[in-house]
């Protein structure tokens, strides 16, 4: 049986590493060869179309496994809709769905984990919206209090830092003498030299 293997962590400075790891370990212990790995870094699962996994669905239209592994069912996806939306047309593609850690396969002989499907699935929803409610409460509260949130702006003198630039002075040397980040730093000096 020809695997896919698909992995998905929600920001850029996460890794996929953990999840790959135990599916390749999963398929070598089957004997099962890899055909493909699909990684999206940086996508949440509430989005339908991630681009690796736009990739898969399409090498699945082809044929090109019989089978797709991931770690954990909120890694497929998190919105139940979308979720089973996108298993269903695997099956019906003739390929499985399988969630290593969770046992749940889509294998006909299996009706027990389509069930336990189903209720994890919106059980993962359910998951995203209380994070999401917590997020706004949070921001709401910071608020109230006043507080902006994102990062603190940079406030420094832009015009005393044009001059040094224009006395010759590094992007670096100018940072350091204001006290801010290089790339503030010339993101400022490009801006004002614009409407100069």
């Amino acid at each position: 049986m020809r695997l896919a293997l698909y992995a998905r962590v929600s920001t850029a400075d996460q890794d996929c590493t953990l999840q790959l790891r135990e599916l390749r370990q999963y398929a070598a212990a089957r004997g099962w060869p890899i055909a493909a790995e699909y990684v999206d870094t940086g996508w949440s699962g509430a989005k339908a179309s991630r681009p690796e996994l736009d990739r898969l669905m399409a090498a699945a239209r082809k044929r090109e496994f019989d089978a797709v592994v991931v770690w954990k069912l909120d890694r497929w996806g998190r919105s139940v809709q979308n979720c089973l939306a996108s298993i269903q047309e695997l099956r019906d593609l003739g390929i499985r769905w399988i969630a290593v850690t969770q046992n749940l396969d889509t294998d006909e002989s299996n009706p027990t984990s389509r069930l336990l499907l189903t209720i994890m699935a919106a059980v993962s929803e359910f998951e995203r919206e209380i994070i999401r409610e917590r997020v706004k409460a949070g921001l709401a509260v910071a608020a109230e209090n006043g507080r902006r949130p994102g990062r603190p702006y940079a406030v420094f003198d832009r015009q005393a830092a044009l001059d040094m630039r224009q006395g010759g002075m590094s992007i670096r040397a100018i940072a350091e003498a204001v006290g801010a980040k290089k790339s503030v730093v010339a993101r400022a000096l490009k801006a004002t030299q614009a409407v100069l």
